[in-house]
Parts: C-alpha cells; sequence; structure tokens
C-alpha cells in the first residue's frame, strides 16, 4: 500500500482488464460508484478530482460512461492497448451473462412459466420508464417552450408513423434555432 495522498499505476493493461473485469462483475447495470470507490480508494490510480473530471469528460461522450472512463484510464496509462484491455475488462462478464441470457431465452423461450416471467418483467421496466418520465415532468426545463419540440416529435413518430431520421432532421435544426433566438432575446 502506497503511503496517504501517493498515487499508484496500474503495472500492466493485463492489471487494468482485471480491475475493470472486477468493476463489471460487481455492478452491472450502475459501477460509477462502485468505480469511484475502486479507482480512487482501493487502486489510488486516481484521486477524487480526476476522477470527476474523467467522469465530467465522458458523461458527454455517446455511450455508457463507465465504458468510457475505462478507455480514457486505459488509455491515460498504456495507449491503445490499456484502453482495449479496460474496456475488454469492464464488458466481458456483461457480455458473457447476455450471451448466456441468450442461449437459455432460446432453449426455454417457449414454457409457459418463462413466457410468464418475461411478461412479467417487461411490466416491470414499462413501470420504471413511466415512473421516470413522471418524475421528470416536475422539471421546469419540461414545463417550458422547450417540451413543445419533445411532445411534437414523440407525437410525430409514435402516432403520425414517420420516420425517426425525418424527424430528427427537422426538429433538431428548428429546436437549435428556437433556443439561439431565445438566448438572444434574453437580456
Amino acid at each position: 500500500m502506497s503511503p496517504e495522498g501517493a498515487r499508484n499505476v496500474p503495472r500492466s493493461p493485463g492489471e487494468l482488464f482485471y480491475a475493470f473485469m472486477k468493476l463489471g462483475l460487481q455492478g452491472f447495470g450502475g459501477v460509477l460508484p462502485v468505480a469511484r470507490h475502486t479507482l480512487v480508494d482501493s487502486y489510488r490510480w486516481l484521486s477524487m478530482d480526476e476522477f470527476t473530471d474523467i467522469v465530467s469528460r465522458c458523461q458527454a461522450l455517446p455511450g455508457p460512461n463507465i465504458v468510457n472512463v475505462s478507455i480514457c484510464i486505459g488509455a491515460r496509462h498504456f495507449g491503445a492497448r490499456g484502453a482495449l484491455a479496460a474496456c475488454g475488462g469492464i464488458l466481458a462478464v456483461p457480455f458473457v451473462m447476455v450471451l448466456m441470457l441468450g442461449v437459455l431465452y432460446s432453449g426455454y423461450a417457449q414454457l409457459p412459466a418463462v413466457a410468464a416471467a418475461l411478461r412479467g418483467v417487461s411490466a416491470v421496466a414499462a413501470g420504471l420508464i413511466i415512473a421516470t418520465a413522471l418524475r421528470m415532468a416536475g422539471s421546469k426545463r419540461l414545463r417550458s417552450w422547450r417540451a413543445a419540440f419533445g411532445i411534437a416529435a414523440f407525437a410525430a413518430v409514435s402516432v403520425l408513423r414517420l420516420p425517426l431520421a425525418l424527424v430528427l432532421a427537422v426538429a433538431v435544426p428548428l429546436s437549435i434555432a428556437a433556443a439561439w433566438f431565445g438566448r438572444k432575446a434574453a437580456p
């Protein structure tokens, strides 16, 4: 263990792979809090400020935050090899689990108990999405003119059955223009 305040570094891409694989095992579906504890407190590869900075930058990138974080940390220490090792580690366990579930599903989906369980899981997932939408509805942003773009896009895709690409091609420039004119008009 290093003295208080001293920083450790991973010794190899293999160590990165192993560390991120353990993270993938521990936090299937929500690993950032576990990653913070592991990377900052346990391994001491990052300070809290460095971790916060990396997560902040990674949130602006497409894809899961923890995958982006793993790539940044891996690249910081071992370049492309480190990025591949850390990313492979974080994705290894979920990948294997999804493959196993797919195999199980293909073999047992026709059983009434399995079909009923999947309907139940679907209902829970729908409920969680609806609950999240209701919580978000209380946001000030959703009670402003900005919400009109989201509602119009939803209606165009779900009710009018317009292609998503077409709706986005129209809605994105219009919403950006509206925001730009709204800022310009504000004092």
